[in-house]
């Protein structure tokens, strides 16, 4: 009997043995073929050697890449892209008509007039005004919020939408499965009961569809009829709105944009909207043909870990690399990788005024942690740290000489350049970047020096470092 139970368990164990050493050679044939980044091959190689079926499970659920698989079905059906800019709009300065082809070649768009551009500043302003148009809406309705709280301006948010609804507009709301509320999504729920169709993007409480929880849609876009949008980082929430004086206030810009490019948000709208619902809008009713109307260039900018890989983050790096005279970012959170810290390291040695606004406490320790280890090398490289007071910005903006603006929902760390659905738009126009950089420079509170970043106790350095060593999961 003893011999029995001694062959079985050598035989369990040379299955075991087999199974491990088939499984890491497929998935190290898989990582070897599909993975971009040497350190993240290097590492998923290692683990899977290490712990055979673990690391293979574990690859399988948070290393394969489903979406872009999924995406890059979607686009085939839907054609492909437009093309990007033959020809550069001569209004554009000379020293950028290098970086608008650029982004052209990397979006794949081609530069639309924006009529107009207004800024608003949190929901104070931007909430009535947006829900002043969704009352005027005659034909149809798309919005889409990473957050969207059923509280006292969200609900009158979910109101104004039902009340659209019943008129005979056609409205579409998509959430975020996560920022939306995982388990319950009350904002979902309610404008689902009252008929408006609402989807929530890559929302699963399966262990299997954990990988997801990972992918957020982080985009703010909100289109009528086809001929106004709205963009920029706010989500829908009381947090937003500074005279409520709520617990865990959030400063933030929103913009509303008339014109040709309004066109690009809307088809930005559909194409998330197909990809959750799977359900496509008509042109003729969510993107409309706008007649030619004067204004500035602008250009819509999508971003995610589909076919519109890393997009935001090219445009960000172009623009850095075409700067002549400055470079100013405003962000709640910084904590991209070593290319991007590089960038505007030699920028600032070439002579450009490059500032960056952060904010003194975000609303994640860990990322401020993280931050101030990132932040040594920029300092010794000339580039200008300033903290901003509370209560918290969440705004994100770019200008770079003075003329070329980058708004929208991508914050300036991993998350949102690599994981994240983002959206952002490029706009060339003086005045605006006139406006965002005074709002940039009235946001600065201390400025951050290397003094202070040595000055941290031994702890605290030590704890900082560590926190940047999550900087792909923060």
């Amino acid at each position: 009997m003893n011999e029995i139970w001694r062959d079985l368990l050598h035989l369990r164990a040379d299955v075991t043995l087999s199974t491990g050493f088939v499984l890491a050679v497929a998935v190290t044939i898989h990582i070897l073929l599909r993975k971009r980044e040497v350190a993240s091959a290097v590492g998923w190689i290692g683990l899977v050697w290490f712990a055979p079926v673990l690391g293979a499970v574990l690859y399988i659920m948070f290393g394969v890449n489903r979406v872009r698989r999924r995406a890059r079905r979607m686009l085939q059906r839907d054609g492909g892209s437009d093309g990007g800019d033959a020809d550069v709009p001569a209004v554009i300065g000379s020293g950028l008509r290098q970086l608008a082809q650029a982004i052209g070649r990397i979006t794949g768009r081609p530069l639309q007039s924006a009529a107009s551009v207004h800024i608003y500043q949190n929901g104070d302003q931007a909430y009535p005004v947006m829900l002043a148009a969704i009352e005027a809406a005659t034909v149809s309705i798309g919005l889409s919020s990473y957050i969207f709280a059923d509280d006292t301006w969200g609900g009158r948010f979910i109101e104004a939408l039902i009340r659209a609804r019943t008129r005979g507009v056609q409205v579409r709301v998509l959430i975020d499965g996560i920022g939306g509320g995982w388990l319950t999504s009350p904002a979902y729920h309610r404008l689902s009961r009252h008929g408006v169709k609402a989807a929530r993007f890559m929302h699963s409480v399966l262990p299997w569809r954990m990988p997801f929880v990972n992918l957020r849609s982080h985009k703010k876009i909100l289109v009528v009829d086809g001929a106004i949008g709205f963009t920029g980082g706010m989500n829908i929430a009381d947090d937003n709105v500074m005279a409520t004086r709520p617990k865990h206030p959030v400063q933030d810009l929103h913009f509303r944009i008339q014109g040709p490019v309004v066109r690009q948000l809307a088809e930005a709208f559909a194409q998330d909207w197909a990809f959750a619902a799977d359900e496509d809008l008509d042109d003729a009713v969510w993107a409309p043909p706008i007649a030619a109307q004067t204004g500035v260039p602008a250009r819509a900018i999508d971003s995610g870990p589909d076919g519109d890989l890393e997009k935001v983050e090219f445009a960000a790096l172009q623009a850095i690399a075409c700067a002549h005279v400055s470079i100013a970012v405003m962000t709640p959170y910084f904590l991209p990788d070593e290319r991007m810290i590089t960038a505007l390291s030699l920028a600032a040695m070439r002579g450009v005024a490059v500032d960056l606004v952060i904010p003194g406490k975000s609303n994640h320790a860990l990322v401020d942690w993280g931050t101030r280890t990132n932040s040594s090398p920029l300092l010794a490289n000339g580039v200008r740290i300033w903290l901003s007071p509370p209560p918290f910005h969440h705004s994100k903006m770019m200008v770079v000489d003075n003329e070329w603006c980058l708004i929208g929902s991508t914050n300036w760390d991993m998350r949102s350049f690599r994981l994240n659905f983002e959206l952002c738009m490029e706009v060339y126009d003086p005045d605006l970047a006139a406006a965002l950089t005074s709002l940039m420079r009235a946001s600065r509170q201390l400025e951050l020096t290397a003094a202070d970043l040595a000055a941290r106790p031994f702890a605290a350095r030590l704890r900082d470092a560590a926190a940047r060593l999550m900087l792909p999961y923060l």
